[in-house]
């Protein structure tokens, strides 16, 4: 595993690599690290170049004064592929990394060879109706209010980040080295400003998807996999705007899913992930007319 600074964007970010092939992307979400895909690393680097950053403002990464929305995590994201002289590569986006992997998928077809979205949604896109039935969760009017949420939380970090990562694997938790970098990383007001900065930013990064899907269609092979609590809200989301899609369940999972269920996950990576090594007549097709399937 190396890691390394990359200057993007104005900001250096915090970057894992592993392996050697056509490249892998994989944005992290809230409360995570790049450490969000340790169990799924080594087997993805077999016959990929793994490249896993801390996202601004999070882990190592410059905490940057602002940036947060969708579109600029997407220049991001497209400047490291840059600076690491990747010319396309799949792109695996979870949680809070879902919306800027979407928008770089829109932007640059000729780039993301392959998108993988998960628990998360696409700003105001019909199809989440039934999840936000009840309204959005809790947690993200209180990360919403400028200051509030830091002020509160500041030096109860970790029984906070525990709450998440318990709820976000049913409860299971996660291995206590990754638990606790995830700790270190959302420790101090700071740190929590830039977490909580993705939240304060959802209404510009829902209008940025808005005219993202008002001006095309979302072209490259799209791959949705939800647990819980999202489930196929995502994929309904995804299903009139994508035209190559894919969706799937992951049952008995937690939101943490590369955490939670990481031989799950790479069932399903594998052989998507495998579709573009071949790049051949006869792999299997992600259209969307793909019936519905769960994964147990």
């Amino acid at each position: 595993m190396e890691l390394r600074r990359v200057t993007v964007n104005g900001v250096d970010l915090n970057v894992a690599l592993r392996g050697e092939g056509p490249a892998v992307l994989l944005l992290h979400g809230f409360p995570h690290t790049w450490q969000l895909w340790t169990h799924v690393m080594d087997r993805l680097a077999e016959h990929h170049r793994v490249i896993a950053p801390d996202a601004r403002g999070a882990g190592a990464s410059t905490r940057a004064t602002d940036g947060y929305d969708a579109g600029t995590l997407a220049s991001d994201a497209e400047a490291l592929l840059d600076a690491l002289g990747e010319r396309s590569a799949a792109v695996v986006g979870i949680d809070a990394g879902t919306p800027p992997a979407f928008l770089l998928g829109m932007r640059r077809p000729d780039l993301v060879r392959q998108l993988v979205v998960m628990e998360s949604l696409l700003g105001g896109l019909p199809g989440a109706e039934e999840f936000l039935a009840r309204g959005a969760p809790w947690w993200f009017g209180f990360h919403g209010v400028p200051g509030l949420a830091e002020t509160v939380l500041t030096g109860h970090e970790a029984q906070y980040i525990d709450w998440f990562l318990g709820t976000g694997s049913l409860g299971e938790g996660v291995r206590p080295a990754v638990r606790d970098a995830f700790v270190r990383a959302y420790t101090g007001a700071e740190a929590l400003r830039c977490a909580f900065s993705y939240y304060r930013a959802l209404p510009a990064s829902g209008e940025q998807i808005q005219e993202a899907v008002a001006g095309g269609r979302l072209t490259v092979p799209t791959m949705a996999i939800g647990a819980h609590p999202v489930g196929r809200a995502l994929e309904r989301q995804l299903r009139p705007v994508t035209d190559q899609l894919v969706g799937h369940v992951i049952e008995d999972c937690g939101h943490i899913i590369p955490l939670h269920r990481p031989e799950r996950l790479l069932a399903l990576l594998e052989p998507f992930l495998a579709t573009a090594r071949r790049g051949a007549p006869g792999a299997p097709s992600c259209a969307s007319s793909t019936p519905d399937r769960a994964y147990r």
